[in-house]
């Protein structure tokens, strides 16, 4: 669903509530552009552990084939500040 941002200005926070209750999701358009996405915290909170599994397969992938170094933290932050 796709509302304006006109709308949120002029009706609150308690519209954006009530579209969520009609999907999922409600995109707000900006000057004829969509520029931002509201869901509820649940569905968000969905997003974000979908995100992280698969940030964790992706490492766990990377161990698999090699792709890591073994090295202390001493090693890592003088890497880091070299790089820096």
């Amino acid at each position: 669903m796709i509302i304006t941002a006109s709308d949120v200005k002029t009706k609150g926070v308690s519209f954006l509530g009530k579209m969520l209750e009609k999907a999922d999701e409600v995109i707000i358009n900006v000057r004829g552009k969509n520029k931002y996405v509201v869901l509820d915290v649940e569905r968000y909170n969905e997003f974000r552990q979908y995100e992280l599994d698969f940030a964790h397969m992706k490492a766990m992938q990377d161990i698999k084939e090699g792709r890591y170094k073994v090295q202390t933290a001493t090693e890592h932050v003088k890497e880091l500040m070299d790089e820096l």
